[in-house]
């Protein structure tokens, strides 16, 4: 089979078979990620290769790479950004494309005013150990003529996935059995070497790296043998600062075959009673439809919302018919919900966050910004 006859569309069956397990199923450090997604979806291994690399070619895939848990290595948030709507484009541009510690950037809108609504640009932002959040999105305000930003740290994070192929056929209503789980946003020292490992390990690969032996070449870029590469990334992984090893798909744009893998992304909010936010947040994260669930303290501008998690999906209403199963789930276990609301997001560019404290200081050179600046009073 050619390069230009291998099927790249996500609804092939055999893709669908492998994507199934490699968007999310692959936890933790693997030493032969690709052969566990091969074991995982009952195709060869060949098959596999072949296939990953022909979509991530296409553009299918947008990347393939080891996830980290940021959360757990440099302190974070989700920022509201309010924007002038003539500066709105121009703003985005500069997060998505300027600044490397900013990574989802999205443009989203509300089905009416309500609370918040003038709040239009929102981004994840991780800022490392040294450096101040506050001192970064004012130098952002100054680059992009935002007029306010309200800073959204997670408390805790009761789920994080990604999986649109397998969600794509959920029902509505579809849960665990069991409580979701509570994972702490607590940062994690490193050393040199183990900052040398996972800098190497994270980077995307690109389509001739995809297949056996993958973790070959980043020992060498650390500069350590490849055993030594594993015992390091092994010994973080039960610190619990791996995530998952996954192939992401393309969101919204349209892929070369004109089709699109998911074409709604909503930001749920939901106001719960102070002292019921652990309640909530483990009831939410059972919901398989939610790729994030989140403990954000968002304050009197969005109406006290505290509980915050994003579902996608191919059709509107049936992500509001998701929504109303988790809100009837939550009253039903005796959690009263005071406000909740719906971001719907529009413009996108989802990129990974950058966390070494040695590229925030290479940046502030490459921007002409004094790190002293930057740095945590």
């Amino acid at each position: 089979m050619t390069p230009h006859t291998i099927p790249i569309q996500i609804d092939d069956p055999i893709n669908a078979r492998i994507l199934a397990v490699s968007e999310d199923k692959i936890q933790g450090y693997q030493r032969d990620p690709f052969g566990m997604i091969a074991s995982q979806s009952g195709v060869e291994l060949a098959v596999v290769v072949e296939r990953l690399r022909a979509m991530l070619e296409a553009g299918t895939i947008r990347r393939v790479r080891q996830t980290l848990m940021a959360t757990s290595l440099a302190p974070g948030a989700l920022v509201a950004w309010r924007v002038p709507p003539e500066k709105l484009n121009s703003a985005f541009d500069f997060m998505a494309e300027q600044d490397p510690f900013s990574g989802h950037v999205v443009i989203r809108s509300t089905d009416k005013q309500t609370p918040g609504s003038q709040y239009r640009l929102w981004t994840t932002l991780k800022v490392p150990v040294g450096y101040s959040m506050d001192k970064h999105c004012a130098y952002l305000m100054s680059r992009t003529g935002a007029e306010s930003y309200t800073l959204l740290p997670a408390k805790k994070l009761f789920a994080l996935g990604v999986g649109h192929v397998r969600r794509r056929d959920l029902e509505p209503g579809a849960r665990t059995d069991a409580l979701g789980r509570a994972m702490d946003v607590s940062v994690v020292k490193l050393n040199e070497l183990q900052w040398s490992v996972l800098m190497a390990l994270k980077r995307d690969l690109v389509a001739e790296e995809i297949g056996p032996d993958v973790w070959r070449g980043r020992a060498e870029e650390a500069g350590v043998s490849l055993e030594e590469f594993h015992r390091v990334a092994e010994a973080l992984n039960e610190r619990r600062v791996i995530g998952r090893f996954s192939t992401f798909l393309e969101h919204v744009k349209k892929l070369k075959d004109g089709t699109t893998v998911t074409k709604y992304n909503a930001l749920f909010h939901w106001a719960v009673p102070q002292g019921r936010e652990m309640d909530a947040g483990l009831e939410v994260g059972r919901h398989h439809v939610m790729t994030h669930a989140y403990w954000r303290e968002a304050g009197e501008e969005f109406n006290h919302v505290n509980i915050m998690g994003v579902a996608h999906g191919t059709d509107k209403d049936k992500v509001l018919a998701h929504k109303a199963e988790i809100d009837r789930h939550l009253r039903e276990a005796g959690i009263d919900v005071s406000y909740t609301n719906v971001f719907w997001g529009g413009r996108s560019e989802i990129k990974p966050s950058e966390i070494s404290p040695i590229a925030y200081r290479d940046w502030c050179g490459l921007v002409g910004l004094d790190p002293g600046a930057v740095a945590d009073s």
